[in-house]
Formats: C-alpha cells, structure tokens, sequence
C-alpha cells in the first residue's frame, strides 16, 4: 500500500484531489496546477520544468481512485489502530499538556520535553469521566426542558378547553338575549296588530250609517231628478209626493269629527323605543360586582357566572391543606371598598385583600370582623 508521501501533491503536499499527469509524467491536483500556471508565465512543470504539450492535461484515474482507497481506508482506522503523522508509529500515549493522542517517539522529542503523559486507555477513561460529569447539567437541563414542554403542552390544551368553554357560555348568552329579542318583537308587533284591528274594526262601525245615509240620499236624488225631467201634467201630479220625499231626507248638520283616539297610537308604540327594551332587558341580566379568576384559583371548581364556587374534595386531611383559593379578576389600587359574601353551610372560611395575588407567596390580609354568614371588608 502507498504511503501518504506518495500520494501527496507536490504543490499542496496533500493527498491528490482530482490528479492530472503532464506528459513529463508528474501529476499534481487540477486546481493547484492551474493555480501554479496562472502564477507562472509558462506552462512548465512544477517538478521538471519541462514545457506541457496542453493547457488542458488529461486526468489521472488509476491515481485519484488510489487517493480515494487510502482517503476511505484512514478514515476507517479507529484512534488506536491510527498512526503518528510524523514517525509512523502506533498513538500509545496521550500528552495531558497538549491534550492530543502521541507515540512513544514524540514523547522523547524536543517538542513534548517535560510535558505529561498518560498511557491511551487510561487517559480515554478520565476524560470519559470528567466529559460525563460536565453532560450532567446538560442531562438535567433536559429534564427540565422536557418538563416544561410538558407543561406548556398540558398549559395549551387547557386553553383550547378553556376557549371551547367559553364559546359555548358566550353563545348560550347571546341566544338568551336573541330569545328575548324575538320574544320582545312578536309582543310589540301583536299590540300594534291588535290596536290597529280594534280601531280599524270601530272606524267601520262609524262608516256603517254613513253608508247607509249615503245609500238613501242618492236613491232620493235619483227619483227626484228623473221627476225634474217628466212631462209638465206628470211632475205637477207628482210634484207634492217629491217634494215630502225630500223633506224627509235630513240634511247633515254636524259633520263628525275623527278624534286622536281614532288613530293608532304611534308614540306608544314607538316612543323610547330602544330603551324600553333596553330597560326590559336589564330584567334578564344581573350585575355582579366581584368576578372570580379561574386562571388564578386553586382547588375549586368555579360557577358558569365566575360570581361562586365550591372546594374540590379533599384527597387528604393535611394540615398544610387550606381547602383551596380563588382571587377576584379585578383589582384595587385606591377607594373604599365593601362586599357582601354568602358563606352558605361552611364553618371554616377566610376571606381577605392580597398585595399582590401574582406574587409568589403574596400574603393575604384578614379582616378581623365577622358575622355568622359574612363577612365585610371595607
């Protein structure tokens, strides 16, 4: 097998990449002969100065694939079948002061003179030791990454929990108010239907004898006017008989007159109309000056309003176990402040003001005074 010597470029002095012969049968790397050339101002050979007959020598295949066998076969090599670069021998020891693989003969030479040495297997295992010493933070670091994304993955589910719950309260709200509104609706229209039936209905009951006098005053005139145009003999006998026909007809004296309450009501219907519902509605809704924090409570389970809760069951009697927390979601910096709290059944309770609830550790302040039921904090 060739050394590293004989496949070693004479330009670069390492191993052949892309090999070209000369006719001079010398060869060198392409790009270091092409390098070397465009330097020169011939195209001699680097060795023998002889003139090359091309520009373009021709590849030497029977060496590059010499290269590529002795490039594979050393990077195969495990470091204890490996050999010193420079005295060909095999890597025994480990010099600890330049923190490299030698041989017996660079630990006598000047280069390593008073440096340390240990022998391969024993300095290996050291430093195997002393590198998985140093992984150890990172193992633990791994841990608590992994930790974490656990956490945040749980953390991410409970938030796509937390928006399906919370559509479904937001969109049974608005059906109520939607139900409320059609409900609301349907009762204007069918007051308004009602009352423009009614008045309607009544307009017809005053048309009625109108119709009627119109009816007989017209059938007078009629027979009148057809007498006005008889013969002379004819309308003189005929003349009396007309004349107490018309005299029997009244004539209108008093024209009636349609009063406001004739029509339909439209400031009833449509005065403040907005508010009227508006004030309706605040039938349907209710106030709640203290809104609970889920996200900052502990050991209870919330009501659909947030305005109560209740404790979770106890797993065990530990004296350390408070039997849950929950904070109001809003705070006060300044003002005098008071609340009105239904304990129900419960014996043991606490209710206080925190600093600050997204402290770590934030200290609670209890109200010394108590009733049976409640408690006020002012």
């Amino acid at each position: 097998m060739s050394s590293e010597e004989d496949l070693s470029c004479s330009i670069c002095h390492e191993v052949f990449k892309e090999p070209v012969v000369l006719s001079c049968s010398h060869s060198f790397c392409k790009g270091c002969l092409k390098n070397w050339w465009r330097e020169k101002p011939t195209q001699n050979c680097p060795v023998c100065k002889r003139r090359s007959s091309r520009s373009d020598p021709p590849r030497n295949l029977a060496l590059r694939n010499l290269c590529e066998a002795y490039v594979q076969q050393r990077e195969q090599k495990t470091p204890e079948e490996q050999e010193c670069g420079v005295h060909s021998e095999r890597l025994r020891l480990f010099c600890l002061t330049d923190q490299q693989p030698v041989c017996v003969v660079c630990r006598d030479s000047k280069v390593h003179e008073d440096h340390c040495f240990r022998p391969i297997d024993e300095a290996a295992q050291d430093l195997r030791d002393e590198l998985d010493k140093r992984l150890l933070p990172l193992k633990e670091n791994l841990q608590k990454t992994k930790f974490l994304q656990k956490k945040f993955k749980a953390i991410e589910g409970h938030m796509k929990y937390q928006y399906q719950h919370i559509e479904k309260q937001i969109q049974a709200e608005f059906k109520k108010l939607h139900q409320f509104l059609v409900e609301e609706e349907e009762s204007r229209m069918k007051a308004l239907r009602e009352e423009e039936e009614c008045k309607t209905q009544r307009m017809k009951d005053k048309m009625a004898p109108v119709s009627r006098e119109i009816e007989a005053l017209s059938e007078s005139i009629r027979a009148t006017e057809e007498q006005l145009r008889a013969p002379d003999v004819s309308f003189l006998l005929q003349y009396k008989a007309a004349v107490e026909r018309v005299q029997r007809c009244p004539l209108l004296e008093d024209e009636p007159q349609v009063r406001a309450g004739d029509l339909i009501n439209q400031a009833k219907h449509l005065g403040n109309l907005t508010f009227n519902i508006w004030t309706n509605m605040k039938r349907l809704v209710q106030f709640n000056p203290v809104i609970l924090d889920p996200n900052r409570a502990r050991d209870v389970v919330l009501s659909d309003d947030l305005t109560s809760f209740r404790f979770k069951e106890k797993k065990s009697e530990s004296p350390e176990d408070d039997g849950g927390r929950v904070f109001g979601s809003e705070g006060f910096d300044s003002g005098s402040h008071s609340w009105d709290v239904d304990v129900g059944d419960n014996e043991k309770w606490v209710l206080g003001v925190a600093t600050d609830p997204y402290e770590e550790g934030g200290k609670i302040k209890e109200d010394g005074r108590l009733n049976r039921n409640q408690r006020q904090l002012e």
